[in-house]
């Protein structure tokens, strides 16, 4: 019980880029645009993100740098689903791909053959009196808006029926390539948020493999929460836990020293994958999802 519960803490910052990274992925998809490219734009925004930090001095500016660079991304992916109509699963892996390449030529170009450890002034500073990340409070509340913004207003109403029938949706007067990008552009810039939480506030390094799964995990959560964005913030809190509950063991004689660590460490992905074996049945998604739109 003494484990369980001092693991809540670090499960509650492992929740966050698993949850914002969902959360996006689920107002785009919503649109009918799937992005499997959430660990690359993690990957690019937990570089820009340290860039924009150690160049300004301040990490906040770097967070921005972050988030803005997870919209580009986002923008990318969007432009080729929507206008050019490509593939949508192609150009995601393209994304991952060029992640991991960009963010390996420019840390090596950078700092060298090694993973830089960000110094402490570049890191995002927890909310005084508490010793939280801000994040961690930031997170509900952008779940709280995006449910908001799709289910109570009329971009929402929007979103959701250039996912289900663009036809009717075209036909009535909504632009639906413009609601489509802005929905990727949206989702994206959650990721990149979730990017720069993981270099500037939780890991404080920079690497091709920072997000370490957690993009993919991002998408399990999404078939997980059925595109409900509570579901989702539940979904990230599983993953986060049995996270941290992994790291906790691997420290614990019995476990660190009987088992591989890498047997612990794999708790919270086999947890995932149970979980979504368990929904996937059950998720419905929108009819268009994944098909480009032609006016005819």
């Amino acid at each position: 019980m003494i484990i369980l519960l001092q693991v809540l803490p670090v499960a509650l910052r492992a929740m966050v880029p698993v949850t914002l990274c969902a959360v996006g992925e689920i107002t785009g998809e919503r649109a009918g645009v799937v992005n499997i490219g959430l660990e690359g734009i993690m990957t690019l925004s937990a570089f820009a993100a340290a860039i924009g930090s150690w160049a300004t001095g301040n990490p906040w500016i770097g967070a921005l740098c972050g988030m803005g660079a997870g919209a580009i991304v986002g923008l990318l992916h969007g432009f080729i689903s929507v206008y050019l109509r490509g593939d949508q699963i192609i150009s995601g892996v393209g994304i991952n791909l060029l992640g991991m390449g960009a963010v390996g030529f420019g840390t090596w170009a950078l700092w060298g053959a090694k993973s830089p450890m960000l110094d402490k002034k570049f890191w995002i500073p927890e909310v005084p009196g508490l010793g939280i990340s801000p994040f961690v409070l930031m997170t509900p509340l952008l779940v709280v808006l995006t449910w908001w913004l799709l289910h109570r207003t009329a971009l929402g109403l929007r979103i959701r029926a250039v996912g289900e029938n663009p036809v009717a949706a075209d036909v009535v007067g909504v632009p639906v390539e413009g609601v489509r990008l802005l929905a990727v552009v949206f989702g994206g810039a959650l990721g990149g948020l979730a990017g720069a939480f993981l270099s500037l506030d939780w890991l404080h390094t920079v690497s091709p493999t920072l997000p370490a799964g957690r993009g993919f995990i991002a998408l399990a959560n999404v078939v997980f929460s059925k595109l409900n964005p509570f579901l989702a913030l539940l979904g990230g809190f599983l993953f986060g836990y049995f996270d941290a509950l992994a790291i906790q063991l691997a420290s614990v004689a019995g476990f660190g020293g009987g088992i591989p660590y890498q047997f612990v460490r794999m708790i919270p992905y086999i947890a995932t994958l149970a979980v979504v074996a368990l929904a996937i049945g059950r998720a419905r998604f929108p009819k268009a999802l994944g098909q480009p739109y032609r006016r005819e």
